[in-house]
């Protein structure tokens, strides 16, 4: 008898794991959490059941366009509304239906800024994906039980973009201390928005607020304007050079003909868009059928292909996260220092 219920036993640890495999999930977080095999198949039949998704996104509006168009190729039956506006504005329209329980986002693909307010105030299904072995550890922000809250999904690199006319390939600086070089003065301009208050960040962070502060000699002109729209200053020659310009605008722009280029500097202050999922989706399976396929390689190639950069790759460059290492309002603090001192070593350009 003794032998009878051992073998019982054994017989029931062996299938266990396949039973716990096997069973389906019921609610939003076992959803969030499933890894069957069979996952992609319950989250598309579920998404066709509900017919669609409300994606809250910053991206610009060709670029989740273009994103939208894939998914519902792939996904024929489930559509996608997309909410599309500032990291700023959509924190406040999130936080804002949440309180008045106003349920309307399924998911969210925006900035760690947005992000960590979102996670402070307990509004992101924690999740996990198939895809998440290929992301290094600072893609994700990890949740309990080998979930996540939110994993990079697309990157912005700023660096610095010259005019090739006009400047010249032996003053093109490999680095911080390059643009303190002669060719260079009254002829560099900065983003006054916060991607140039983050490249002195990173300047800091590099050679310290002295060096920035020689930056003053230089006679650099700060333009009130985002830094992509500060790349159309340096391809028409108005400024021959900006050390806070995006990769991905430098690029589209040479791809254009625009006579421009980008090299990395000793930091590359990098931008990251992160995937999670709103705690009170009202359809969970269409929500996490999305991120699943922006983690996809499917979805890191359209990301790519819309000139981001993936966090899953090693382009030669050192990244430097100006959100991490701290609290949400610690880098307020420090992004409000890094403004002034922006402030104090430039002079006023055009807007």
């Amino acid at each position: 008898m003794k032998h009878l219920v051992a073998t019982i036993v054994i017989l029931l640890s062996m299938h266990a794991p396949a039973w716990g495999q096997s069973a389906k999930p019921s609610g939003a977080a076992d959803l969030a959490a499933y890894t069957g095999n069979d996952r992609e198949r319950i989250l598309f039949d579920g998404a066709k059941r509900e017919g669609k998704l409300v994606w809250y996104t910053t991206l610009a509006a060709d670029q989740n366009k273009t994103i939208a168009a894939a998914f519902e190729k792939k996904y024929p039956g489930v559509s996608i509304e997309t909410f599309r506006t500032g990291s700023s504005a959509l924190a406040q329209r999130l936080l804002t239906e949440a309180k008045a329980r106003r349920h309307i986002a399924d998911a969210i693909e925006t900035t760690p800024p947005g992000l960590i307010t979102f996670r402070d105030n307990q509004l992101l299904l924690p999740y996990t994906s198939p895809h998440l072995a290929a992301f290094p550890e600072d893609a994700k922000e990890r949740a309990s039980k080998n979930l996540v809250y939110w994993t990079t999904a697309r990157e912005s690199y700023v660096g610095f973009s010259y005019n090739t006319r006009y400047l010249k390939a032996a003053d093109v600086p490999k680095n911080f201390d390059g643009l303190l070089r002669p060719a260079l003065k009254d002829n560099m301009g900065i983003a006054g928005e916060d991607t140039g208050a983050r490249i002195i960040g990173a300047m800091i962070k590099a050679k310290g607020d002295g060096f920035v502060r020689k930056l003053r000699e230089q006679n650099l002109r700060i333009h009130m304007m985002a830094g992509s729209a500060l790349t159309q200053l340096v391809a028409a020659g108005e400024i021959y050079a900006s050390p806070s310009q995006f990769y991905s605008a430098t690029h589209v722009a040479a791809k254009r003909g625009a006579p421009v280029a980008w090299v990395p500097m000793d930091l590359v202050v990098t931008s990251a868009g992160g995937v999670a999922l709103y705690q009170n989706a009202p359809r969970p399976h269409a929500a996490l059928l999305f991120a699943d396929f922006l983690l996809s390689p499917e979805g890191q190639k359209l990301y790519e292909d819309l000139f981001f950069g993936s966090a899953q790759k090693d382009y030669g460059w050192k990244r430097w996260y100006p959100e991490k290492g701290g609290t949400l309002a610690q880098y307020e603090e420090a992004l409000d220092d890094w403004h002034k001192l922006m402030k104090e070593i430039t002079r006023r350009g055009p807007a």
